[in-house]
């Protein structure tokens, strides 16, 4: 039976598009050199392990022959690489920061009303105020975020710590990231935050701010022991802003949640930002990150060259 030329053409053409097909189709794997699939390099060091842990049995499934433990090592050393990779990160937003600014009744006029027309207005709902009144005229422009710790308003060491408990548990009850504290004369430069905080992971033991002192404070150990020793931590000084990341936050939980921060606060008889340091630093022996773009009113901030200022996270009214 004779083939027309024009059956003879047809089947050459098939043939030669299934052939370009079966082609393309493997360059993928020719191209990276690897038995992982490509949707393994979009994902980064935040995805959960109900994504990652399915993709070894796909990994598996692709061997068909090949040695299993070397491919399987390789994924292993991938993913550890992927905590080293700082264009694999997940990139932080303001929505993903919880902002306490701590105050009380005397400066709701001279103080909040001009960080509510200044940064507060560009993180309006990432920012809460914790105060010791039921300030009507602040509630109409704070809203929710304006929170009524019924603390006392004295400046004393347990009103300090009553209002830094409140902070620490409305984060944990939240869902962002990061928890930072400032005071309320305190300037924050979100932009610079941003970039501070990125260059963390908010699942790691993170504890980011500025000490007040060039020593360690060295206190009787009443939680850990029975005061016969002493401990040395570094705390971040409340008076310029301080962050800790979530993964962090959570370990704080025994010695911090739910009135526990009170309790251990009364027994080592320490305000309220040199007991976060105690617990950071003493309890789960996590090391602060010193940062210098943190101020207070105790520096000579006018000294800063002004080229710096834009890079700067938080500064006090002196400044401004």
């Amino acid at each position: 039976m004779k083939i027309s030329c024009i059956g003879l053409t047809k089947f050459c053409f098939l043939l030669s598009v299934s052939v370009c097909l079966v082609f393309f189709l493997f360059i993928p794997w020719m191209k990276y050199g690897s038995l992982i699939p490509q949707p393994f390099l979009a994902c980064n060091v935040t995805c959960s392990s109900r994504y990652l842990e399915p993709q070894l049995d796909v990994v598996r499934l692709s061997l068909n022959g090949h040695n299993q433990r070397a491919v399987l090592q390789r994924w292993k050393d991938y993913r550890v690489s992927l905590k080293d990779t700082d264009y694999l990160k997940e990139p932080l937003r303001i929505e993903d920061v919880f902002i306490a600014v701590k105050t009380t009744r005397k400066y709701h006029r001279n103080r909040l009303d001009l960080l509510l027309q200044t940064w507060i207005s560009q993180a309006k709902e990432q920012t809460f105020i914790f105060t010791d009144w039921e300030d009507q005229e602040l509630r109409q422009k704070a809203g929710n975020q304006m929170v009524n710790t019924n603390c006392s308003a004295v400046h004393t060491r347990q009103a300090l710590c009553c209002k830094m408990a409140v902070e620490y548990d409305k984060f944990v009850l939240s869902s962002k990231k990061w928890f930072c504290h400032l005071d309320d004369d305190n300037y924050l430069n979100l932009r610079a935050l941003l970039n501070l905080l990125s260059a963390f992971p908010h699942n790691a033991d993170i504890y980011v701010g500025r000490p007040s002192l060039d020593h360690p404070v060295e206190t009787l150990d009443r939680v850990k022991g029975d005061g016969s020793t002493s401990l040395k931590f570094w705390f971040a000084t409340g008076g310029a802003g301080f962050c800790i990341s979530r993964g962090l936050a959570l370990k704080m939980s025994p010695w911090a949640s739910m009135g526990n921060f009170i309790s251990t606060a009364e027994k080592v008889r320490l305000p309220d930002d040199c007991t976060i340091g105690y617990i950071i630093e003493g309890m789960l022996d996590v090391k602060m990150q010193h940062s210098n773009l943190f101020h207070s009113h105790l520096e000579n901030l006018p000294r800063l060259p002004q080229s710096s200022l834009l890079q700067q996270v938080s500064t006090f009214f002196g400044l401004i």
